[in-house]
């Protein structure tokens, strides 16, 4: 259905009817898919090129689960992308009814709803109606992120895919809007900042997952490890809440206030693993993003645990 909804951009933009956020934020689409395509030499195909309007508030509902002692993402089997840490579910009943298996068996479990997919340049995918309630910022970094899975998708690695999208999704961002706009102006400052975001809740997120993993690595009795498990996610909250405190357009400013368990922490540990690493070789690469993805592709291509391949071109 979303597919067959799809109308090209263009044609969508000549209706009278379309208010000026609207108008303003499908231009910034095609100027995001224009950059990725001739800037980043992206392989784009028609992705972003249409949009297709959807009826209901929520696209799909995405599933992660984990042990209750082990930061160890359940895993599902599909036949391109191999396992993959999550699921999605058009429809919510049957996410919380598989969830609720799940919980049953011993697993943690997280269910949220998302407004963007990609097919992996299996199909042109297109702009969603979902999208168009972001800001700026937010719609150009999942359009980079959402094209980036296009041209590189290592199979069964999904934490290493989606960080990697997240850190080009991010970095594309601010050069783009700098190219746009100007170096220094509002919407560049405002990619860089979220970036610096991205980055500081990756060390904090990455530091409370090996706090756990330290816990759940200890000879004590079950009820006390869960105890001790609740503290950890208790202070880990609090320590979250001071770092977005006075700042209300904080990217992360709802972690604070959500349950923690280790489907949650599995979840943010799938989007924000080692983007300090990306980063680094960033900068090892003059700051030059289309070189360093160029570099990412070479160290991952002779297969291996992909992290470890990117960190040997950093500390090489």
């Amino acid at each position: 259905m979303i597919l067959w909804r799809r109308e090209p951009i263009a044609d969508y933009l000549q209706k009278p009817e379309i208010n000026a956020d609207t108008q303003e934020k499908l231009k910034l689409v095609l100027a995001v898919r224009q950059y990725a395509r001739d800037v980043l030499k992206m392989n784009v195909g028609g992705s972003y090129s249409s949009y297709s309007y959807v009826d209901r508030p929520d696209l799909a509902f995405v599933l992660t689960a984990a042990p209750k002692t082990e930061l160890k993402p359940y895993t599902w089997w599909f036949l391109i992308v191999g396992r993959v840490p999550y699921k999605g579910y058009f429809s919510k009943k049957d996410a919380e009814a598989a969830a609720a298996e799940l919980q049953a068996d011993g697993y943690d479990t997280n269910i949220r709803s998302t407004a963007a997919f990609s097919t992996l340049g299996w199909f042109d995918d297109p702009l969603l109606s979902h999208l168009l309630r972001y800001d700026k910022t937010t719609l150009a970094e999942l359009v980079f992120h959402e094209l980036f899975h296009n041209p590189l998708y290592i199979k069964g690695a999904g934490a290493f895919n989606e960080s990697l999208a997240n850190f080009v999704g991010g970095r594309a961002a601010i050069e783009f809007f700098r190219d746009k706009f100007g170096e220094g102006r509002a919407e560049h400052r405002r990619a860089l900042e979220v970036w610096d975001e991205e980055l500081e809740f990756s060390a904090f997120i990455e530091q409370l997952g090996a706090e756990l993993t330290s816990l759940y690595g200890m000879e004590v009795p079950l009820p006390e490890k869960l105890r001790e498990r609740d503290r950890v996610f208790a202070e880990g909250k609090e320590r979250g809440a001071g770092r977005v405190e006075g700042n209300p357009s904080h990217r992360f400013r709802n972690f604070p206030k959500q349950p923690l368990n280790n489907a949650v922490m599995v979840h943010y540990l799938l989007y924000f693993r080692e983007l300090r690493l990306f980063q680094a070789l960033y900068e090892r690469q003059g700051n030059d993003l289309n070189k360093t993805i160029s570099v990412i592709r070479a160290a991952v291509a002779d297969g291996g645990e992909p992290f470890e391949a990117v960190r040997g071109r950093v500390v090489g």
